[in-house]
């Protein structure tokens, strides 16, 4: 009986530790309001990556430029999850960050010391792709929103970047070399995968004013986009 009795508690006791574990790892959510202390932080670009520690779990977190020091705490509740982000300034992948809008440093708004919002549209490239007959270009999306706006239709360009598993979509940018008003670069929201530098036909339906939260907002972008080579 005695002997039964241990062999119970003990794996009971192991049942619990596994538990614990599995807490300690569960990554940290993109809703709800964060709390984090600062571990580490590395300038870069148009943004501040931030290490932080929150109820026991550490996640990577970017916001918009600001001064803040190790040990400092910051809070936010405006966020986006972006899974195998590769930053191009620091030449580094993250498997998981959050890209944050609205950052507070100890308990006080935080003045960013460049734009408040991340950039949300790729750099211009110098690119020159033949429209698709019977498409649009991507300059034609943009002037032509409003009456586009819900209907699918076709444009061809150059892939410029490419972030997988975004809100459970890919989301590519392309661009044809078209521009209007400083617009010349088309979001396409899919399923489907896309290489780096090659140039597609993609179909989607045309959405317009999309706000994604954390700053991510597009006068106009294709969704559901099915992309062919």
């Amino acid at each position: 009986m005695k002997r039964s009795l241990v062999v119970i508690l003990t794996l009971a006791l192991l049942s619990l530790a596994a538990c614990s574990k599995n807490e300690e790892s569960k990554p940290v959510q993109a809703a709800g309001v964060h709390s984090g202390k600062v571990l580490d932080k590395i300038n870069a670009s148009n943004y501040t990556y931030l290490r932080l520690e929150e109820n026991g779990n550490t996640y990577w977190a970017a916001v918009p430029q600001m001064q803040v020091e190790k040990g400092e705490t910051v809070q936010f509740s405006k966020s986006m999850e972006m899974k195998n982000f590769h930053s191009e300034s620091l030449n580094r992948t993250f498997e998981s960050i959050l890209f944050v809008s609205d950052v507070v440093k100890n308990g006080h708004a935080a003045q960013p010391t460049m734009g408040a919002h991340p950039q949300v549209k790729s750099e211009q490239e110098q690119v020159k792709v033949d429209p698709l007959k019977g498409g649009k270009t991507v300059a034609e999306i943009y002037e032509q929103k409003e009456s586009l706006k819900g209907r699918s239709v076709q444009v061809r360009g150059k892939v410029v970047k490419f972030n997988p598993g975004i809100m459970g979509k890919n989301w590519i940018h392309i661009q044809d070399g078209t521009n209007t008003a400083g617009n010349y670069d088309l979001l396409i929201t899919s399923n489907d995968e896309a290489q780096l530098g090659s140039v597609v036909v993609v179909e989607g339906k045309v959405s317009v004013n999309k706000d994604f939260g954390a700053g991510y907002s597009y006068s106009v972008l294709l969704e559901d986009g099915k992309v062919k080579k």
